[in-house]
């Protein structure tokens, strides 16, 4: 046995070692706490606090008229912090049941004992970050803020509200693939959306989070915030009044043809800005909504509409005279091992290559092109290459189909080539491709680049402005080229296959299309077509050029001027009754009227009464709308009533002022018919009912 020295000798050998332990462990923290304790506080609070972006508001897209097209829309995420210590236990379970009354009762999602059931719960377990409801309108906020405990406000009151935005579109469908969209992780980013999302975005703040129970995070407090940068809003080109017209007539003309789809694009003439772009298609359940951009992505043979290209070619080059006579044979001619034929039987006989062309003549004008450029054929393609129709139009939105035209050494030339291409198959081009084509005749040669974006502002400041773009100075030789081939165009709606779209108001000039479709390695079909009319007016000084494409109608109806004909004339009828700048004077004939003449805006009137040397009327500025007659050669005026929520009185009026006086009470407008207001619909003095429809006639 060890003697009690022995034992004591361990005895203190034990505490010695757990005295030096315990020293060394106090040496260690006194060391992590004043010498290593910045460092790991500081990682605490990384661990426990962090930045969280701030999502900026995104840009809106507006119209030309500053109409909203897309707008990010604010929505708001509800919590409250069931935990919060400015209020006792006694006074939230007092006022939790009439709180979660309020809640129920107004969101309707949950019952009143789903809400206090969470409410309670949430208390018990002292959640500091409680949701409540998701994506709730700024309407929803101002009245929750009034509820019961969420009315002591923020911090008293325990109300914790994120905000998030919603992208809408306030016009729905309208222009529904142009404005497009961009979808936050994906490369499927498409139209204006897509193509200014950098300036639309804006940029991101930050925001200081804290974490709390549960692993979840929120606000520290405003003073870390970071301000995002809003994203810059972009104009638009389009009308609104016209893109409706340009969808609505589109629609009408796809359901009575029981068509596939179809495309409208109207166009400035001199600047190339796009007023209107309508894309309609069936979907699965028939039912026509905007599923594809047509005019700017399908690129397809076109038909007829290329032979305006074709004789101009051969009209710069001077191969060929409008006067120049053509042999149809019979509507029928072969091409090595394939016939041509004419749409209508047994042809034409003998007729001039501008007859040829009115009539829209396949054999006329193949023969023609075959003619000139036979023995040089690829001559004949190096002139639609100076024409620019084998280029891409470099359109700032996303999705352009590149136009094909072949040239004679490629693998798929051949012996028929030429003459087919004359009458635009075997050749593929865009809607809006030819659309341009046909703008930069009407705008003598010069070819400019279609335009979707007039400015971009930051809080109503312009900061950019988009100007016309000019692709080509010219696309002929000669100037002259240009003038035959307006008159070609002239000559279709004079005494062509388009007269149907000739009116005594403002001259119209197009051309038809007819083409058949092609269904891959099956050829032809025969049932399957495609309707088009592209042209521009008014016809002797441009102002607008405008293509309409109806694919695949099913009624039996499949000519151009039949199908897009139509749809062509109701947009360009909407344009020249509300656009000033193609609106003719009126002339001086007006003056000599015994009955009511004219009626509109005082000072305009004015100006009309000089403008025709006629006298104005002494009390003609008693205000700012005026009726004028003149009866026993004495010419009265008359001031015209306008009050809030009244129809007033249109008679007399020209379009423009009807139309603005009427639907600046909240009504919509139609028109029918050519020139001053002879009736309108809804007599004037009776009280607006919003929604409701006033037909003017013009007469």
């Amino acid at each position: 046995m060890e003697n009690k020295g022995e034992i004591l000798k361990k005895v203190y050998l034990v505490y010695f070692v757990l005295v030096l332990l315990g020293l060394a462990i106090l040496g260690k923290a006194a060391y992590i706490q004043f010498v290593e304790g910045d460092e790991w506080r500081e990682k605490a609070k990384k661990l426990s606090i962090r930045y969280e972006n701030i999502e900026a508001t995104r840009g809106n897209i507006l119209a030309a008229d500053g109409s909203l097209l897309a707008a990010s829309v604010p929505v708001f995420e509800l919590r409250i912090d069931a935990g919060n210590t400015h209020f006792e236990d006694d006074f939230y379970f007092e006022n939790v049941d009439s709180l979660a009354w309020h809640l129920s009762n107004h969101f309707r999602d949950r019952s009143k004992k789903e809400y206090l059931e969470l409410l309670v719960k949430g208390r018990k377990q002292n959640n500091r970050y409680l949701l409540l409801k998701r994506n709730l309108t700024y309407e929803d906020l101002k009245k929750v803020r009034k509820f019961p405990i969420f009315r002591l406000g923020k911090y008293k009151g325990g109300l914790i509200f994120q905000s998030k935005y919603r992208r809408e579109l306030p016009f729905k469908y309208l222009a529904f693939r142009t404005i497009g969209w961009d979808k936050e992780g994906t490369e499927n980013d498409i139209g204006l959306e897509g193509a200014y999302s950098q300036l639309l975005e804006g940029e991101s703040g930050q925001r200081l989070m804290q974490r709390i129970a549960n692993g979840v995070w929120r606000p520290l407090n405003e003073e870390n915030e970071i301000e995002p940068r809003n994203g810059y809003d972009i104009v638009t080109t389009i009308d609104i009044n016209i893109q409706d017209v340009a969808e609505d007539a589109l629609m009408r003309q796809l359901i009575a043809n029981e068509a596939d789809h179809g495309c409208v694009v109207l166009m400035e003439v001199k600047t190339g800005y796009i007023v209107a772009i309508a894309n309609l298609g069936k979907n699965k359940e028939g039912v026509y909504e905007e599923k594809y951009n047509y005019a700017i992505g399908e690129s397809s043979e076109p038909g007829s509409t290329f032979k305006l290209a074709s004789l101009l070619a051969a009209l710069d080059d001077g191969l060929i005279s409008l006067n120049d006579t053509v042999d149809t044979q019979g509507g029928a001619v072969k091409f090595a091992n394939r016939t041509m034929k004419d749409s209508h039987h047994g042809g034409y006989g003998r007729i001039s290559v501008r007859r040829a062309f009115e009539l829209s003549s396949n054999v006329g004008i193949s023969k023609s092109i075959h003619n000139a450029y036979k023995d040089k054929p690829q001559q004949f393609i190096d002139k639609l290459y100076a024409m620019r129709l084998n280029q891409p139009l470099g359109l700032d939105i996303t999705g352009e189909g590149h136009p094909g035209i072949k040239d004679t050494k490629n693998k798929y030339w051949s012996k028929v080539s030429l003459p087919w291409m004359s009458i635009g198959y075997e050749v593929a081009i865009t809607p809006l491709q030819t659309l341009a084509f046909y703008n930069a005749v009407a705008n003598n040669g010069v070819l400019v680049k279609p335009l979707l974006v007039r400015e971009i502002r930051s809080a109503g400041e312009v900061i950019d402005t988009f100007e016309p773009v000019v692709l080509s100075q010219s696309i002929t030789k000669k100037t002259e080229s240009i003038a035959m081939a307006r008159s070609l165009l002239e000559g279709v709606v004079e005494k062509g296959t388009a007269t149907h779209l000739k009116n005594p108001v403002y001259k119209i000039a197009g051309k038809t299309g007819t083409a058949q479709i092609a269904q891959d390695n099956a050829g032809y079909n025969k049932s399957n077509y495609k309707a088009s009319f592209v042209g521009y007016f008014p016809a002797e000084d441009p102002k607008y050029s405008m293509i309409v494409v109806i694919n695949k109608p099913s009624k039996g109806v499949y000519y151009g001027g039949s199908i897009a004909g139509p749809v062509f004339k109701e947009v360009a009828d909407k344009v020249y009754s509300t656009r000033l700048d193609i609106t003719p004077r009126i002339n001086d004939t007006l003056i000599n009227r015994p009955q009511l003449f004219a009626s509109g805006n005082s000072k305009e009137l004015i100006t009309l009464f000089k403008s025709v040397n006629a006298s104005v009327p002494g009390n003609l500025d008693e205000g700012d709308w005026i009726a004028c007659r003149k009866l026993n050669e004495v010419t009265e005026t008359k001031a015209i009533e306008i009050s809030e929520g009244i129809i007033p009185d249109v008679k007399g009026m020209g379009a423009r002022d009807a139309f603005y006086l009427l639907e600046s009470t909240g009504i919509k407008v139609q028109v029918t018919g050519k020139g001053k207001v002879r009736k309108q619909s809804i007599p004037a003095g009776t009280k607006v009912v919003k929604g409701s429809t006033c037909v003017i006639e013009l007469g």
